[in-house]
């Protein structure tokens, strides 16, 4: 198996699916998140980052800047402050959607290797 072409394949299957998991884990939230706690959230679903959390918050500022988060900054008693993110009506509306199309597609792209595999 050559792993590089599998890591591309993990990157590139990886792009939207950051988004999706950041949304829902935002919306299930009782309180506001910052952006550690959303990324240990994330790690403990199994991986959706892979251990790059650096990479959540680029994807944290452009769903801000759609209008699918807004954020507060409150300060911090161990250490810098700490910059907070909720879900807007917005993003719940994107969660939906984008939830929709994720099934679809997993039950498309399922119906397919299965297919080929039987």
């Amino acid at each position: 198996m050559d792993e590089a072409l599998l890591r591309k394949f993990q990157r590139e299957l990886s792009a939207g699916t950051v988004s999706l998991a950041l949304l829902a884990v935002v919306a299930a939230a009782a309180e506001p998140m910052y952006g550690y706690q959303i990324a240990k959230r994330l790690e403990s679903l199994d991986g959706v980052l892979s251990g790059k959390q650096s990479a959540l918050y680029p994807v944290l500022r452009n769903l801000e800047a759609g209008g699918l988060l807004e954020s507060f900054v409150e300060p911090s008693m161990s250490g810098p402050p700490r910059r907070y993110y909720r879900i807007t009506a917005a993003g719940r509306a994107a969660l939906a959607d984008w939830s929709a199309a994720w099934r679809a597609t997993r039950d498309s792209v399922d119906t397919v290797l299965k297919g080929k595999t039987a």
